[in-house]
Order: structure tokens, then sequence, then C-alpha cells
């Protein structure tokens, strides 16, 4: 792939501790091999001056900044966004790498006036081995690409916040990631991105975000992502996290999606691994079907517990509201 014009981007990568140290590294690198260089490389630090002061001394190149905003993944990617000069803004995770033509496949999609955003595919690394039982259709429980996606380039409602730009323009237009509702530290909760993307289409019915499968970037799993125990506090605060992105933006608009993903692609899931098990006779479709069912049956319970809490606190005269992300200018 060729641009016409080389493309003004800032690539913005948030790290929030000292464990993920050689993650970083790799992931500042993997930026420096890219076929179009972005024009910097912004690494926002989550509340550690030890790990701030470390990236300063010892990664070169690269534009460090504190996040100054309430801690978690919301307040370090809109810190990012005022700190980038570019007309683009993409984000990638501390412990993922791209693909050395990532930036090229990203910004190649802009060349359309209407596309407000451009992301990718997110590929698991499973530094200990996949499990066998863990199903292609909850591969987002470790935040990458998972089964009932589009295989080409498609418009989509959000994109997956491993791998995902934007133009610049549209966070002074909407406002940045909301508190409240995205990660904070190894707390598994989410869906920040999602609620960003909702809010957006919102503002502009008739911008489109796109979903580029050329864009492809490597996400490292680790161990203890792997276990049943993770994968139902995962899909326990999938649950919970979708129900604050339907208080802010409405039900309608948040669930669309996961409705034809439970009507779908779960159904679809189940029935092929089924098949597969009486086929080879094998227990491992059956373990993956009812992960499957398991997975939603806690998401579900997720969603529902929250929703209810939320309703409770509206009639005891005790809700606070869910915390709100400042503009970003």
């Amino acid at each position: 792939m060729a641009n016409a014009v080389k493309p003004d981007v800032s690539v913005v990568i948030c790290a929030y501790t000292l464990a993920r140290w050689d993650d970083l590294v790799a992931a500042v690198g993997s930026m420096r091999l890219q076929s179009i260089a972005p024009r910097e490389i912004i690494v926002v630090v989550d509340h550690n001056p030890g790990l701030l002061r470390a990236i300063n001394e010892q990664i070169s190149g690269v534009i460090t900044v504190a996040n100054w905003e309430p801690r978690g993944l919301s307040g370090a990617r809109n810190c990012g966004i005022r700190a980038a000069k570019s007309e683009l803004v993409a984000f990638i995770d501390e412990d993922a790498l791209a693909q050395p033509d990532w930036l090229e496949w990203l910004t190649a999609g802009y060349s359309d006036p209407n596309v407000l955003g451009v992301g990718g595919v997110v590929e698991p690394i499973w530094l200990a081995g996949r499990p066998q039982w863990f199903p292609d259709e909850f591969n987002w429980v470790v935040g990458c690409t998972y089964r009932g996606l589009p295989e080409t380039t498609a418009p989509v409602r959000n994109l997956i916040g491993c791998n995902m730009s934007f133009r610049r323009e549209v966070f002074e237009s909407v406002g940045g990631f909301k508190h409240g509702i995205g990660r904070v530290g190894t707390r598994p909760t989410g869906c920040e991105e999602t609620e960003f993307c909702i809010r957006l289409n919102q503002h502009c019915p008739n911008g489109l975000l796109i979903y580029e499968p050329g864009a492809r970037v490597y996400h490292r799993v680790t161990p203890q992502r792997t276990g049943w125990k993770y994968f139902g506090a995962r899909c326990y605060a999938e649950g919970q996290s979708k129900a604050l992105v339907s208080r802010t933006v409405g039900g309608h608009a948040c669930l669309t999606s996961e409705c034809k993903y439970t009507l779908n692609t779960l159904p679809q899931g189940i029935k092929r691994n089924l098949g597969e098990s009486l086929l080879h006779r094998q227990p491992v479709g059956l373990a993956r079907a009812a992960a499957i069912l398991a997975g939603l049956a806690i998401t579900t319970a997720g969603y529902a517990t929250e929703t209810c809490l939320q309703r409770l606190a509206v009639w005891k005269g005790t809700d606070s509201g869910v915390p709100c992300g400042d503009s970003v200018l």
C-alpha cells in the first residue's frame, strides 16, 4: 500500500505499571518500524511517577505525559489526545505489537471525508498457549478480535481500544472518554471506547467508523488471563460496563450489536462446537459450547445486577450519576 500524501498521525500508548516494561519497550519499537512514521509517539503514564521517570531516562524519541485526570485508561487517553498535535490520533496498548504497515492501513481509510475513525484486528498472543476450552466468540475477554466481527473492510458501531484511530477534531466536537466506565489498573471493566464511539455516532450520524482487517496488531495474553476465574470476572464486568454505557447513551444504541451477537453469533458457535465434538468424538467442543453459555449467563448477570443497583440508587435518592470525561480541546 502507498498513500499519495504522507498522513499526519500521532500514536498514543497508555502505560500504568513497571511490570510491563519490556512490553512497553517493544510497543514503542514497533512504532519505529512503521512504513509510515508517526509524527510523534506519546506515552501517557497513569499515576506512576517511577514509571514516568524510567521512560524519560531510558526510552528516547517519545513524548511522555503524566495522566493528571482521575486514574484509569479513560483519563490517560484524554491526556494523550490533549498532547497530540496531528490531524489523526491512533491508540495501541502498551502490551501490543503493531505490524509494520499498521499505520499505513489505518490512515488510508481517511481518504473518505465521512470516515471519523478507523480500527483493525487485534490478534492474541497466548503466552501460555490458548486454552482448548476458550471459544473464539469470547476473544473480547482478552481484548482481542472475536468471531462475529466483519472479515472484510466494513462500517461498525465501535472500534476495539487496542487498535483504533480517530480524526483529532472529533474529540473537540464530542469530548473525550468518560470516567467511571473503563479500565482502572487491572480491574477487568471496559467499554469506554464503546461509549465514545456510540456518542460520536449520535453526534455525527453521517459519519463512519471503519473496521479495516488489514490494520493488525498482536496483543499479549498473560497466563493470568487464561483461567476460568478471569473469564468469569471479565464477563461479569463487561455486563456491568454495558449497563453503565446504556445509561449514558441509551439502551437501544448500546445493545443493538450485542443483540445480534447474542442471537446469531453465539448460537452458531454452540452449534459448531457441539457438531465438532460429535464428529470427532472429543470433549473439547463440549467445553467450548459450555463456556459460551456460561459467558453469556455471567455477562447477563453483571448487566442485570448493575441495572438493578442503578434503579435502587435512584429510588433511594442516592444516585450520583456516571462521571463524565471533560471535553478535549
